[in-house]
């Protein structure tokens, strides 16, 4: 990766398409190998998660990992990572990225391919503090990719192709599904999984409460509510229906599941759990016009 460093970028001319599709070719060839070095800016959570994942997964080695969290401090650290890395993603809150963008700016090549994870931050504000012909990506994962059962979407910047596409969707499979949406629905992914991962919790914790008051105890109660809860996930998967018709399936008539639904309905829970996919929808959206 060269290493010299941008200044004002011009209209892209002969040398610059030339230097493009290079770039596209070197994202090909990486999507089937997997690229030397992954980059992190921001090393939270989420990064942790996604590392983790392509680790676990064999896409890269540990020892080609580089991160670097942001302080006060060590904003030039962060061209270091660029310097060493073609691919990387930056996970910082989403209030931190614009000066982070701003710092890396200079050292940014044609060779890089630039994956945002922040949440509300969206790719016109992305490349408006990048190159103008930088090769800019989104994603919204969940948590679970540290598990490698991560659901992450991701949407493709002006300049970003299929070949960019191609690689941080073979990558990112590694950790769990990946599907590449327009950047509209990235916002209600957010709603829906990045939050949802909560909202299953509070559901698992629910059905465990329900369970030792009726006797069972706790340790018990709680692993048999996450394995009905993934068991549910994989046979929805796996199997392509609809939810609704393995809820039939599960019930009989006069049984114990009817019985159950009727007290779920009664308490509010389909109503509940769309407003809460809504309410964190609308807040992501609301993150972004900040």
């Amino acid at each position: 990766m060269g290493g010299g460093r941008c200044g004002a970028v011009q209209p892209m001319g002969g040398a610059e398409c030339a230097a493009r599709r290079g770039g596209e070719m070197a994202a090909a060839a990486a999507a089937e190998s997997g690229p030397r070095r992954v980059g992190f800016v921001g090393a939270g959570r989420m990064a942790e998660a996604i590392a983790q994942g392509l680790i676990q997964a064999g896409k890269v080695e540990a020892r080609h990992v580089l991160a670097s969290a942001p302080t006060d401090r060590n904003l030039c650290r962060f061209q270091e990572v660029l310097q060493n890395c073609s691919l990387v993603f930056f996970a910082t809150k989403p209030h931190i990225l614009p000066a982070v963008l701003v710092e890396v700016a200079p050292v940014v090549t044609a060779e890089h391919i630039l994956v945002s994870v922040a949440a509300g931050v969206s790719l016109s504000t992305l490349e408006e503090l990048l190159p103008p012909t930088a090769r800019v990506l989104r994603v919204s994962p969940n948590l679970p990719c540290v598990v490698q059962e991560g659901a992450t979407v991701m949407a493709r910047g002006r300049h970003a192709g299929s070949g960019e596409a191609g690689l941080l969707r073979t990558l990112l499979e590694a950790c769990g599904q990946c599907e590449e949406v327009p950047e509209a629905q990235v916002d209600v992914h957010t709603g829906l999984s990045g939050s949802g991962v909560a909202f299953v919790c509070a559901f698992s914790e629910a059905l465990a409460d329900g369970a030792m008051k009726m006797g069972m105890p706790a340790g018990l109660a709680h692993r048999i509510a996450a394995q009905t809860l993934l068991g549910t996930a994989k046979m929805l998967l796996q199997k392509g229906q609809h939810p609704a018709e393995l809820r039939t399936d599960v019930c009989t008539p006069g049984g114990t599941t009817i019985y159950g639904l009727h007290a779920l309905e009664r308490g509010g829970l389909r109503a509940a759990a769309m407003s809460a996919v809504e309410a964190a929808t609308c807040r992501a959206r609301e993150l972004s016009r900040k």
